[in-house]
């Protein structure tokens, strides 16, 4: 088991590639020079702080506490639903913070804003609401990485005003104004990290990258 310090410190001397991409790449000399990413997230519907999630970069895996939904777990293939969090494969379509902007071109056509646009105000305006009501922002912390299933399946994500602001929901991972809410089921149905781990998945994780969310406990059908 590695600490975030030893994978950023790994991140840092290795160019890693999507997993979408294929078979890892070699130099001349036939050295690898390329690592896959992929995270895989295992829910405990009845003992949430059991619940675990873990990157996997090349030969490295780093473990760390998520928190997930306050409804329970949806079975994979299922439209996402507030309060509940789906099961199955998903791929990264969009990677927001303060200093990070990545979206899949169709997500860009969408939302009728220039990319330029998005990139300036979008996260810093999803991150003002208070979704709570209860006088704090900030409920998605640092940054925000959203998920799209795998096969596609037609789920109720769209961009629109909300107080007066424009701004993007989709099922994603993110961060947390509250980290004792990590390795509880207390989320709107998100996956949610505590903010260095979420600080290593935005440092590491692109457009395409898989994530694997799974369970033993019961699901919604």
């Amino acid at each position: 088991m590695f600490s975030i310090r030893s994978l950023m410190s790994l991140v840092v001397l290795v160019t890693v590639t999507s997993c979408a991409s294929g078979n890892d790449q070699g130099d001349a000399t036939g050295q690898t020079t390329e690592a896959s990413r992929l995270v895989r997230i295992q829910l405990d519907a009845e003992n949430p702080s059991a619940s675990e999630g873990t990157l996997e970069v090349g030969e490295t895996t780093l473990h760390f506490p998520i928190g997930f939904g306050r409804l329970g777990l949806a079975c994979a293939g299922t439209r996402f639903q507030d309060g509940w969090t789906p099961l199955g494969r998903f791929r990264v379509n969009a990677i927001l913070s303060d200093s990070d902007f990545a979206m899949e071109e169709d997500l860009v056509e969408r939302s009728g804003k220039s990319e330029a646009e998005l990139q300036d105000s979008l996260f810093r305006n999803m991150s003002a609401i208070d979704f709570k009501g209860d006088g704090q922002s900030g409920e998605y912390g640092s940054g925000y990485i959203s998920l799209a299933p795998v096969p596609p399946t037609d789920q109720p994500f769209q961009f629109n005003t909300y107080d007066g602001k424009f701004r993007w929901y989709s099922f994603a991972i993110h961060g947390t104004n509250d980290e004792r809410r990590v390795g509880q089921a207390l989320t709107g149905g998100c996956i949610n990290v505590k903010q260095d781990t979420l600080k290593t998945l935005l440092g590491t994780l692109q457009l395409g990258d898989e994530v694997v969310i799974s369970s033993d406990s019961p699901c919604l059908p």
